[in-house]
C-alpha cells in the first residue's frame, strides 16, 4: 500500500500529460497493462527501489550539469542501481515526469531524496508536495521519503576536499580561518543547522569557522571574512555549502572576493563523499521501518 500522501497539489507546474487521471486504472494512460510492466518485471519483484535525486533546479546550466555529474557517479560507484534525477524548478524533467518515466519502465518502488543540505522550505513542502501529485495518480507506485544530506561528517569531508583542492594544506588549518558559507533560508532550524556545523567543524583544528549566508539570513559571507580579519585571523577560507553552481554561489563568491578572503573553494558539486552520502541515505530509507509521509502541508 502507497504512504498517505498529503493531497495538496503545487501551482508551480502543470500535471505530466503521462500521468493517469484520478479513477483510472494504473498504468492504463501509459499504456501499460494494469497488473504488469514495461521491461516484464512485476510489482512483487526482488529488483531493489529505484532512487530518484530531487535538485532544485536553476536558471544557470551548471546547476543541472553538476547534479548530474553527481548522479553518474552515484550510478558508478552502485551499478544495477536505477538512479535518476528530476528538478522542483527551472529543469526537466519534473519529478511527476520522472516518476512517470520510471513507471512506465516497469519500476513500482522509488527512494525519492532531496538533493537539500537542510530541512528547510522546498524539503518541508515542496518535495513533498511534488510527490503528492504524482502518487495520487499511480496508487501502485510506492515511495520513500529520504532524509536530506545534511548535517553529516561526509559533507565536512567533502568542504575539506574543496579547501585543499584550492590550496590550503592540513599545515594551514591552525592559522586560518574558515567562512561556511550556505545560500541562507528564513527557516529557523536550518539557520541553526549551519551554524551547529560551524560550531563541530571548529573542533577540527581550523582556528576560526563562522557561518554565513547569501540570502535571507546574516551575515552575509563578505561580513564574515571582515570580522575573522578584525579578529586578526592570520589566513581567511571560504567553504561554500552548496551542492551546484548558480546565482546563490555565485554571490557567495562575489562576497568573498570583495572582502579579500585569502581562498575561496569550490562547490560541493560531484565530490566523492557527496556521492557516497547519497548512497547513504538511500540505505537508510530502505531500512526504515515504514515509508516516510510526505509532509506537504506549508508550514506556518
Amino acid at each position: 500500500m502507497r504512504p498517505p500522501y498529503a493531497a495538496q497539489q503545487p501551482a508551480r507546474r502543470p500535471r505530466h500529460p503521462g500521468l493517469p487521471a484520478h479513477g483510472a486504472a494504473p498504468g492504463s494512460a501509459l499504456g501499460l497493462p494494469a497488473d504488469g510492466a514495461a521491461d516484464g518485471s512485476a510489482p512483487g519483484s526482488t529488483r531493489r527501489p529505484a532512487l530518484l535525486v530531487i535538485a532544485h533546479g536553476s536558471r544557470d546550466p551548471r546547476h543541472a550539469a553538476t547534479v548530474h555529474a553527481l548522479t553518474r557517479r552515484v550510478r558508478a560507484l552502485r551499478p544495477g542501481l536505477r538512479v535518476e534525477t528530476a528538478f522542483l524548478d527551472f529543469d526537466t524533467p519534473s519529478v511527476s515526469q520522472a516518476l512517470a518515466s520510471l513507471y512506465l519502465s516497469g519500476v513500482r518502488e522509488v527512494v525519492a531524496l532531496p538533493l537539500l543540505l537542510t530541512r528547510a522550505f522546498h524539503a518541508k513542502a515542496d518535495v513533498p508536495a511534488a510527490l503528492s501529485e504524482s502518487t495520487a495518480r499511480l496508487p501502485e507506485l510506492r515511495v520513500r521519503i529520504a532524509d536530506v544530506l545534511g548535517p553529516s561528517p561526509l559533507l565536512t569531508a567533502a568542504l575539506d576536499r574543496r579547501l585543499r583542492e584550492a590550496g590550503l594544506t592540513p599545515a594551514d588549518r591552525a592559522t586560518t580561518g574558515v567562512v561556511l558559507a550556505s545560500a541562507g533560508s528564513t527557516d529557523p532550524e536550518a539557520i541553526a543547522v549551519i551554524a551547529e556545523i560551524a560550531r563541530e567543524w571548529r573542533h577540527t583544528g581550523w582556528c576560526a569557522v563562522r557561518p554565513a549566508f547569501a540570502s535571507a539570513a546574516l551575515p552575509r559571507t563578505e561580513d564574515a571574512v571582515r570580522a575573522l580579519r578584525a579578529e586578526g585571523v592570520r589566513r581567511v577560507a571560504v567553504a561554500p555549502y552548496v551542492i551546484a553552481p548558480g546565482r546563490l554561489p555565485d554571490r557567495i563568491a562575489a562576497g568573498a572576493a570583495a572582502a579579500g578572503a585569502d581562498v575561496v573553494a569550490g562547490v560541493l558539486g560531484a565530490a566523492p563523499e557527496l556521492a557516497r552520502l547519497l548512497l547513504h541515505r538511500y540505505e537508510a530509507a530502505l531500512a526504515a521501518p515504514t515509508p516516510h509521509p510526505a509532509r506537504a502541508a506549508v508550514p506556518a
